[in-house]
């Protein structure tokens, strides 16, 4: 069963195009919204539960928003010969890179980007200053770290998103799964602010 990776900055459209494929019929996951994703402290791999909202100065230096392998490998079980697209990005996706078939990346530029984190209302991440001047930071490089990570085809997500899903699906692999890459990018694929999270849930 193949899985798709759609990943990207914050405000780069990927749980919008989750929802669009999910309206389309196919099996989307959000990673951040379903459960897959979490705070961790750095120091000690606590998972926080309830962070505070918005992140205090020093949040993001010292806690990060990490995927759970375990869940995905989980999924990926579960889902037998349906492609899977599952869409979020964390800080730790250089761990996860040999779980998937194909890598999808979803860029924008910085004024697309701040515009969005300031006007959304699905997510409220980025309106705090300290919040936006990370995920700014993270875009400066966003594409060449993911291509670092073996992103298969990356797509300018301010594409209308009719088009950035029918992207996405053209490029989707055959449900019949072939063996995933095994081999993990060298080092560490980004910075830890690089990942763009979701905002805390409220305590």
């Amino acid at each position: 069963m193949p899985l798709v990776w759609v990943t990207g900055n914050s405000g780069a459209g990927k749980s919008a195009v989750c929802a669009l494929l999910k309206s389309r019929g196919e099996h989307a996951v959000d990673a951040d919204g379903e459960g897959y994703n979490h705070w961790v402290d750095r120091t000690s791999g606590r998972v926080v539960t309830h962070p505070p909202d918005p992140v205090p100065a020093g949040w993001l230096d010292r806690f990060g928003w990490r995927t759970s392998r375990t869940a995905v490998e989980v999924l990926a079980a579960k889902a037998h010969d349906k492609i899977v697209f599952f869409c979020g990005s964390t800080e730790n996706d250089g761990e996860l890179r040999d779980l998937f078939d194909l890598v999808v990346c979803l860029v924008v530029d910085n004024t697309t980007l701040r515009d969005r984190l300031l006007t959304r209302t699905s997510n409220s991440f980025g309106k705090h200053p300290e919040e936006l001047a990370a995920a700014l930071e993270a875009n400066a490089g966003a594409e060449s770290a993911y291509r670092r990570l073996g992103a298969t085809i990356v797509i300018d997500g301010r594409l209308p998103l009719p088009d950035v899903a029918d992207a996405i699906l053209a490029a989707r692999p055959s449900p019949k799964r072939t063996e995933p890459v095994r081999a993990r990018p060298p080092g560490r694929s980004r910075s830890p602010r690089a990942a763009g999270p979701p905002t805390p849930p409220r305590p």
